[in-house]
């Protein structure tokens, strides 16, 4: 099999200019959310995920897609899933474990490593996003991505937030909504699992000694998918 060769600076920008021509096509009026004033690289947001609390329910998936517009055409297949459940089966045990996968925001993201435009990029505080009005939906990054979190969008959306801008033709993925945590509030997944009563997902700031999160990532026990990829995900969990 022979290698890819790697995209070299003049074709890249050529890429950009024309990624720049059809991002104003797709969704003229709707701009990427403001970046806040106050990211910075000393913080870094993450989950820890519980599998041991997390049921059947499919609150976290239905607070996604009201929160950011995703509509179900029952195509599973092809349709959007900024976040979706997943059943691990023990080997051995043949123990199931239920639990939310989405975007892991990883340290090192494979995604951004094979953009050609630049669209897919991270925040200095480490989520992961894609900026709708330079992305040419070549799905480099849904190949590179080892967790399956990215989608492309099939259809002409309509009626979308403007917190959460989409278009067809582009690739999309888990924001951990963005718009929420740069005005202090919580993800919609992690909200709605709290109102459930389960509790198995818990949002915060890993780089903050303080937080919630990182003293339990600290002093408990959590683990990563595909540690091996040494990709340090966002996302830990529990109970796998």
């Amino acid at each position: 099999m022979s290698e890819s060769k790697p995209i070299q600076p003049p074709r890249r920008d050529f890429l950009k200019q024309v990624a720049a021509v059809a991002g104003l096509t797709l969704a003229p009026g709707v701009f990427l959310q403001t970046v806040s004033a106050a990211v910075n690289a000393s913080q870094r947001w993450g989950l820890l995920i519980d599998s041991n609390k997390c049921g059947d329910c499919q609150a976290c998936v239905t607070a996604c897609h009201t929160e950011n517009g995703i509509t179900d055409h029952n195509r599973p297949e092809t349709d959007a899933q900024w976040i979706r459940k997943v059943d691990l089966r023990h080997k051995t045990t043949g123990r199931v474990h239920s639990l939310p996968m989405m975007c892991q925001h990883c340290e090192h993201p494979p995604c951004v490593d094979v953009c050609p435009t630049g669209a897919s990029f991270k925040r200095q505080d480490g989520i992961v996003l894609v900026d709708k009005h330079i992305c040419i939906g070549c799905r480099y990054c849904m190949m590179a991505c080892p967790y399956k979190a990215r989608s492309f969008v099939h259809e002409v959306i309509t009626d979308q937030k403007a917190h959460a801008p989409r278009g067809k033709g582009t690739v999309e993925s888990c924001t951990l909504c963005v718009h929420r945590v740069d005005t202090g509030r919580l993800p919609s997944c992690v909200e709605a699992c709290a109102a459930t009563g389960r509790g198995a997902m818990l949002f915060g700031d890993m780089n903050d000694p303080n937080s919630e999160l990182a003293q339990r990532l600290r002093t408990e026990y959590s683990t990563t998918i595909r540690a091996d990829l040494r990709l340090n995900p966002g996302v830990r969990y529990q109970g796998i």
